[in-house]
């Protein structure tokens, strides 16, 4: 089978990797790749935001099934497109990727099919936004409707904090992003990552996971796009799984069904798991980033098949089987990061891997023979365990082996997961 996968980051790093293994895979493309990616497949110089090129591309090497990466392709259609050439397409169409690209739209399926989640109010100006702010109290959740690269809500612990970040909105902080703005309530209790396949009437959950936002040590900073993350997530219990499956994921497939948006993809459930139960605070349409690269490590089936099944409504017939070990990421960034960093900043060296081991590249080139760092989250070090305490030792020792002059981590990804382990009756 000939493969075509679309992106550039550490996600698509960990699926170029896995995808790779399979013994059904003829031929991997990758567009436009990274040096990672580039070990397991031929990388491609397409403009993937140019759909025209990309189907001519998938008819000239005659493409069985392509893989969309990120959200923005999606959003933007190109599934779409790909489909009506008459491809196998793993992703969502424009309308059910409104899922991601639009918070207000999610919120709305939500409360149309009793999904539980936190009450909201969507808002096209700041006045309007700011008065409903006063009535309620903080703390509250300001989110800009749109695809913001992970930088559009603002988790406000007082009433200042989210007036003002409703004005960031408004003020064309985000851009397009920002031209509606969805304010909710905030929900209490511990976050967590769900993972499930879906080919419009079917679902295959898949794995959970937990990873760590705020850029410093204790949860402390500004949020990030994640600077690490673990799986299998200790709080998801099998109950909670089922209750998830049954009161958040069934009723999205059929709800999204009836309104005339079938979903074929994956969905990533960000959850928080509150005294009342799983409650959803957003859907995303892609796998998760960095929660892939330990999905990936963990998954023992093939990857293959089971994406082609949910891409030709045959997700019936596939199932997915884990290793029970732990999987467990830390991503390496650049200084300054989610702030201003420097580019193009030398890594002289990465280390060795050992079987159950793996550097994911996320933000690299290569430059003159050098590698160089290009993006915010630049590498994924990503180590398996018995324990997560085992898998977490492993993973910075992969970290002390890189020599990036430039490059910081968190030293505590894993930190609740590893204390549950420890006094698994306290936490």
């Amino acid at each position: 089978m000939k493969v075509l996968l679309i992106g550039s980051g550490g996600r698509e790093h960990a699926l170029a990797w896995k995808l790779a293994q399979s013994p059904l895979l003829t031929r991997l493309y990758a567009a436009p790749g990274n040096p990672g990616i580039g070990q397991a497949a031929e990388l491609v110089q397409l403009a993937v935001e140019d759909h025209a090129a990309v189907l001519a591309f998938c008819r000239e090497m005659a493409i069985d099934l392509v893989v969309i990466g990120p959200e923005a392709p999606l959003v933007a259609g190109l599934a779409d497109d790909l489909r009506a050439g008459g491809f196998a397409v793993f992703g969502p169409s424009r309308a059910a990727a409104q899922l991601e690209g639009s918070k207000g739209f999610t919120k709305d399926i939500c409360a149309r099919y009793n999904i539980p989640t936190g009450a909201y109010r969507r808002f096209t100006a700041a006045e309007p936004a700011k008065a409903y702010i006063r009535d309620e109290g903080a703390p509250i959740v300001v989110k800009a409707d749109g695809l913001a690269a992970g930088k559009g809500v603002t988790v406000a612990m007082t009433v200042d904090e989210a007036l003002a970040a409703v004005d960031d909105c408004f003020a064309g902080a985000f851009g397009e992003a920002g031209a509606e703005v969805v304010v909710e309530a905030y929900l209490d209790g511990e976050e967590a990552s769900f993972f499930c396949l879906s080919d419009g009437k079917t679902a295959l959950a898949l794995a959970t996971a937990q990873d760590h936002k705020r850029v410093g040590d204790g949860d402390t900073g500004p949020n990030t796009g994640g600077m690490g993350a673990y799986s299998p997530a200790p709080v998801m219990t099998p109950d909670l799984v089922e209750r998830t499956m049954r009161e958040i994921i069934e009723p999205t497939i059929s709800g999204m069904a009836e309104s005339g948006h079938p979903f074929t993809g994956v969905f990533f459930a960000g959850l928080m798991i509150t005294q009342k139960g799983p409650e959803l605070i957003e859907y995303n349409v892609r796998f998760g980033d960095p929660e892939t690269q330990v999905l990936m490590m963990r998954l023992k089936s093939d990857l293959l098949p089971i994406l082609h099944a949910a891409a030709t409504q045959r997700l019936d017939q596939v199932s997915a089987e884990w290793h029970d070990a732990t999987a467990l990421t830390v991503v390496m960034a650049s200084r300054g990061y989610p702030g201003a960093y420097r580019k193009d900043t030398p890594i002289a060296a990465l280390p060795d891997t050992q079987e159950g081991e793996m550097v994911f590249h996320a933000g690299t080139a290569r430059k003159d023979g050098q590698l160089v760092a290009t993006g915010g989250r630049v590498l994924n070090l990503t180590a398996m365990g018995e324990t997560v305490a085992e898998a977490k030792a492993r993973a910075y020792a992969l970290v002390d082996g890189v020599d990036w002059e430039n490059g910081f981590c968190r030293r505590d990804i894993g930190w609740r997961a590893i204390a549950r382990e420890a006094e698994p009756n306290k936490v």
